[in-house]
């Protein structure tokens, strides 16, 4: 097996960067997807992954992903991803962080870095202590904050989108909605469909975090034996990606897929096409947890909390476009947020070729 050209997550990335430091213990990787709309900015994620080939298919992934999101959603900015192998709670240090910084640093602004999964905003400014491209950086140093609470907003937003299409409204007042990870996203994401009335059911691998929101939120702990046969109006994954797989694919009872985690469809025409088949809408993941990159994008671009929100609460409109794109062209969801993404990318390298 080719280890790394010839994947399917290779997807032509422009470079990938391997990073090691044997003082720090830092095991990590840039992904460098595709830089035609400008820099490669995407997040780091910490995770304590099972083997190096898992890490490396999940950055490729990931960057790949945050191409798109940029896209479809108007950005000037390429896509990257960064992973570091390890567990944030236990192997994460300053100088850790530090490290990865200076590689980082080493691309010179070619890809951007920013906080996923196992980083906090905190993690962001040590990384600022030792170059300039960061994003998400705190509020007290100049920065947009944590993205998170702007990424649950639009995820919302997006599931209001798809419900109006599926259900022939946008409002989610009693509506079934199974939220499957409760970190900084899916918490925020609870608190909104709590507020507007939705009946909602959460699971996480925490079991602290889940009592925490349950009670703080009246949600409903999911107790069942298999999440993916809830009967639930609307499905939310909001941890790991590649939940909707072989496995899961047929037994869903949701009628909507709506959610954060990136890279939900573990094999996006395989089972983006059995969604379609079974009537079930999925609201394409790049497109409404855009939020969060909206949010970092602030920084770079100079613009404000009010043009933050309202260029988030378009990914309702783009939600709308995309649905109707998809159904105007037979094709699934994801494949039509995926041609309106590449389109524009190939439209700006026309544009770069001609200058």
């Amino acid at each position: 097996m080719d280890p790394v050209f010839g994947q399917l997550s290779f997807d032509d990335h422009e470079q990938i960067v391997f990073c090691n430091d044997k003082d720090t213990g830092l095991k990590a990787i840039i992904g460098i997807h595709n830089s035609v709309m400008g820099p490669a900015l995407g997040g780091t994620r910490m995770w304590n992954y099972n083997t190096e080939w898992e890490a490396l298919n999940d950055v490729l992934r990931l960057s790949r992903g945050m191409t798109f999101k940029s896209a479809i959603t108007g950005l000037n900015i390429g896509g990257g991803k960064a992973v570091i192998i390890g567990d944030a709670k236990t192997q994460k240090t300053p100088e850790l962080m530090r490290k990865f910084g200076e590689f980082v640093h080493s691309l010179s602004g070619r890809y951007i870095t920013a906080e996923d999964v196992g980083m906090e905003t905190k993690d962001m400014d040590t990384v600022r202590d030792v170059t300039p491209y960061v994003t998400g950086i705190s509020e007290e140093r100049g920065g947009s904050g944590n993205p998170s609470p702007v990424t649950a907003y639009g995820v919302y937003l997006g599931m209001k989108a798809a419900a109006k299409s599926q259900f022939g409204t946008d409002v989610l007042d009693g509506k079934k909605v199974l939220v499957q990870g409760i970190g900084h996203v899916g918490e925020t994401l609870v608190e909104y469909l709590t507020k507007e009335g939705a009946q909602v059911t959460i699971s996480d691998i925490n079991e602290e975090k889940l009592y925490q929101v349950a009670s703080k939120y009246n949600a409903t702990i999911y107790t069942g034996e298999d999440l993916y046969t809830a009967d639930v109006d609307i499905y939310a994954p909001c941890a790991m990606g590649a939940t909707i797989n072989d496995n899961t694919v047929d037994k869903i009872k949701a009628k909507v897929i709506a959610g954060a985690a990136n890279n939900q469809l573990a094999d996006e025409n395989v089972h983006g096409a059995r969604l379609q088949e079974r009537g079930i809408l999925y609201a394409p993941d790049f497109l409404i947890n855009a939020g969060g990159i909206i949010n970092v994008y602030a920084e770079l671009a100079n613009y404000g909390k009010a043009e933050i929100m309202a260029k988030t609460e378009n990914i309702y409109n783009t939600t709308l476009e995309i649905i109707d794109f998809a159904a105007k062209n037979n094709i699934t969801t994801h494949k039509a947020a995926l041609t309106i993404a590449q389109n524009r990318i190939d439209q700006r390298r026309i544009e770069n070729a001609s200058k």
